[in-house]
């Protein structure tokens, strides 16, 4: 699974890499500690126009009827085997699929009663581009019109199944159109584990295991000193 992620790329690194053409720019602050219910970067494609688009991390389908108080369920990843089948991911994953840019990702090895942070990155430097769907919901109370996505999750690499038994569906270049204008079967053969030679990972401090570390901490991602 991916519960944790980091942003530190920039707003031209966005540009080259997805080709975006919204006009829009910004000026992209770091965040070392990306939490699930929080605002995060999407990537959208329409028909002639890709635009980098906010959404809250955790899908709420279009046709839940209660309170967002009351949506209680963990929705931030969902699962490859799953995904085509079941009520909440399924329209999302037929018709509105998005990319989910990243620095680096977050998972937790379980040690007897503790749990040790590993810090996942690309090897080449490069933006970790992560499967997504995304949907729209309309809140009963407000009216607002509130964007929330999921990442996509399958099973592990070696690199990682020493770590978790899940990692997040992550994408190449050559995989973008196929994945967000595929039918489902073609967006279904991209939900498989990563190469080998893709990822990195190093052990970080367990003040990583805090949802409530400040995301401005740069210190978050530094390896460990064993």
């Amino acid at each position: 699974m991916c519960g944790r992620f980091t942003r530190m790329y920039t707003w031209e690194e966005l540009v080259r890499l997805y080709r975006l053409t919204d006009p829009f720019t910004s000026n992209l602050q770091p965040r070392y500690n990306v939490c699930p219910t929080t605002e995060i970067d999407t990537v959208v494609f329409g028909d002639d126009k890709r635009a980098l688009v906010p959404m809250r991390w955790g899908l709420i389908p279009s046709w839940w009827s209660k309170t967002l108080k009351e949506f209680k369920l963990a929705t931030f990843n969902a699962r490859s085997d799953g995904i085509a089948t079941k009520p909440m991911f399924r329209d999302a994953f037929k018709r509105r699929r998005c990319l989910i840019p990243v620095s680096g990702y977050y998972e937790w090895q379980t040690i007897g009663k503790e749990k040790q942070p590993h810090y996942f990155t690309r090897k080449d430097g490069e933006i970790v581009t992560i499967a997504g769907i995304h949907e729209a919901w309309i809140d009963i109370l407000t009216g607002e019109r509130i964007r929330s996505c999921s990442m996509v999750i399958t099973e592990p690499n070696r690199l990682v199944a020493s770590v978790h038994d899940r990692m997040p569906v992550i994408l190449e270049k050559g995989d973008f159109e196929t994945w967000m204008k595929g039918d489902r079967d073609e967006a279904a053969e991209l939900m498989r584990p990563a190469a080998e030679n893709i990822l990195q990972r190093r052990l970080v401090s367990k003040r990583v295991n805090s949802s409530r570390a400040d995301e401005n901490d740069a210190t978050l991602i530094d390896a460990l000193s064993l």
